[in-house]
C-alpha cells in the first residue's frame, strides 16, 4: 500500500510528476531531482555534478543570471540547490500565486543552461574546496568514506576535485549535462497549494522530449579491505570516523537501523552522548549517523577531541560498540527510541519541504512511499532481537573501518587500535 495522498504522472519523455496537496498551506516547496551526483562520475569528471550545480544559476537562454536572483526576490521566494552522491535537487518554496513563474524559471535552469561565466564560478567552487579542507570537522566524514569505499565513486568527495573542476573544457560539462540531465533521468516533485494536473500541464509545455538513458551508476562489488586512514593538521582536536558498509535504502531493515543509530548516538540521550559528554566531558561533539544508497549504505561515528583526551574517548567508544554487539537493549531505551522516531516522523511532514524531498528523493530513488501509519508500524515493530543481530552484523570489528585528522599519527594509530584490528593503515 501507498501513500493515498500523492499523485505520479509520467509524461511520454519519461520524466515524472509527483505531488502531494496540503489543503492548509498557502505555499508550495517545488524540485526538480537528477539522477546524477558524485558517484556517477568516472575519475577524470569528479566534480562536475556539483560545478553544472553551480552553473545551473548563472543563467539560461531566456533568463540571465541576475534576473533569476531578481524574480526570485520579487516573489520573497526561496531558491536553492544541492549536489549529492546519487543525485542534485533544484528546489524552490513560493506561494502558490507564483507557482507558474517559479516553474519556468527553474525549468529553464535545468533544461536549458548558457553555462556562462564558468571560469568565475569555477573560482567560487575552488574557494569552496579550499574552505572544505580548511575544515577537519566536515572532512574526516569522506576520508572515512574513502577508507570505507575505496576506489569506489561512492568514496570521493561530492564537492569534486580542483583539478577537474579547474580544467574541465565548458565542452565536457555541456557533454555531461547533455548525459544526465535527460527527462527519465529527471523527478518533478511538489507538495503544499498544488494542483497536480495544472503542474503536469506545465511540464508538458517546458519539459524536452524523451532522450536517451542516461548512463547507470557504478555497483560496488564486494566489501571492499578494511582501512585505517589518517591525515595529519595541525589541529587542536582528533577528529575521528569509525564506520563502515551498511544497508541499502530499499532494505526491509532500514527500519531496525534507524532505532539502532537513534539508541547509539542519534540523540542526546544516546549511549554516545551520554557516556562519552554527559557523564565524562571527553568530547563536545559525538554522534553516530547513517547513509543509504541504491545497492549499500554506510554506518558510523564521530568524535572530536583534545589530544589529551583521545584514548579514553576511543576506549570508552569501543566498549560501547561492543556492549551493542553483544547485550539486547533495555526496554525503555527501546520505548524511548521508537518515540522519538515517531515523533520525527510526524513533525517533519508538517514542512512542505519535508514532504517534497520525501517525494521527490523516493520517487527518483524507486523507495516505496509509505504513510504515516505505514512508517509507525515498521519503527513499532522493531524488537530488540532485531537491533542485536544488525549490531553483530554491521558493527563487527572485522568490517569497521577508521579515519582520522589530527597533529600525531602515532598517537592517532596507538588510541584507533583496538578499534580496528588488522585493518590496513593507508596515508590520507
Amino acid at each position: 500500500m501507498t501513500d493515498t495522498d500523492h499523485r505520479i504522472t509520467e509524461l511520454d519523455s519519461g520524466v515524472r510528476i509527483v505531488t502531494e496537496a496540503m489543503p492548509s498551506v498557502r505555499s508550495v516547496s517545488l524540485g526538480y531531482w537528477i539522477g546524477t551526483g558524485s558517484r556517477h562520475e568516472a575519475e577524470p569528471d569528479a566534480g562536475l555534478s556539483h560545478l553544472i550545480e553551480h552553473l545551473l544559476f548563472k543563467g539560461s537562454d531566456k533568463y540571465q543570471s541576475v534576473e533569476i536572483d531578481q524574480i526570485f526576490d520579487a516573489m520573497g521566494a526561496e531558491l536553492n540547490a544541492g549536489t549529492g552522491k546519487e543525485s542534485t535537487s533544484l528546489y524552490a518554496r513560493v506561494i502558490d500565486a507564483h507557482l507558474a513563474d517559479a516553474f519556468d524559471v527553474m525549468s529553464e535552469m535545468v533544461w536549458r543552461p548558457a553555462f556562462r561565466d564558468v571560469d568565475s564560478e569555477r573560482e567560487v567552487i575552488l574557494e569552496e574546496i579550499a574552505m572544505y579542507e580548511d575544515d577537519p570537522q566536515d572532512k574526516v566524514f569522506d576520508v572515512l568514506g574513502e577508507a570505507v569505499f575505496g576506489a569506489h565513486p561512492l568514496g570521493r568527495a561530492i564537492i569534486g576535485r580542483a583539478a577537474v573542476v579547474a580544467g574541465s573544457p565548458v565542452e565536457t560539462i555541456r557533454a555531461f549535462h547533455a548525459a544526465r540531465y535527460v527527462p527519465r533521468n529527471v523527478v518533478i516533485a511538489a507538495a503544499g497549494a498544488v494542483d497536480h494536473d495544472a503542474l503536469v500541464e506545465l511540464a508538458a509545455a517546458r519539459v524536452p522530449g524523451a532522450g536517451r538513458e542516461a548512463a547507470g551508476p557504478r555497483a560496488v562489488d564486494g566489501r571492499p579491505a578494511r582501512q585505517v586512514r589518517f591525515e595529519r593538521k595541525n589541529t587542536e582536536q582528533y577528529h575521528v570516523c569509525v564506520g563502515g558498509l551498511g544497508l541499502a535504502r530499499d532494505d526491509e531493515r532500514r527500519f531496525v537501523l534507524r532505532v539502532l543509530d537513534t539508541i547509539f548516538g542519534g540523540t542526546s540521550s544516546s549511549r554516545l552522548f551520554q557516556e562519552v559528554r554527559e557523564q565524562r566531558g571527553l568530547a563536545y561533539a559525538v554522534s553516530s549517523f547513517t547513509g543509504q544508497y541504491a545497492d549499500t549504505g554506510q554506518v558510523g561515528l564521530y568524535v572530536g577531541t583534545r589530544p589529551d583526551n583521545l584514548a579514553p574517548a576511543l576506549e570508552v567508544i569501543a566498549r560501547e560498540l561492543e556492549r551493542l554487539r553483544r547485550e539486547p537493549v533495555s526496554a525503555e531505551e527501546l520505548s524511548r527510541a521508537k518515540e522519538n522516531l515517531k515523533g520525527r516522523v510526524v513533525l517533519s511532514l508538517e514542512s512542505t519541504g519535508a514532504r517534497m524531498n520525501r517525494l521527490g528523493s523516493h520517487i527518483l530513488g524507486g523507495v516505496p512511499l509509505l504513510t504515516v501509519d505505514e512508517l509507525i508500524s515498521h519503527i513499532d515493530a522493531v524488537t530488540r532481537e532485531d537491533l542485536l543481530a544488525l549490531a553483530g552484523e554491521l558493527l563487527a570489528p572485522e568490517r569497521l573501518s577508521v579515519a582520522g585528522i589530527g597533529p600525531d599519527a602515532d598517537a592517532f594509530a596507538a588510541a584507533t587500535a583496538p578499534l580496528a584490528p588488522g585493518a590496513e593503515a593507508v596515508a590520507a
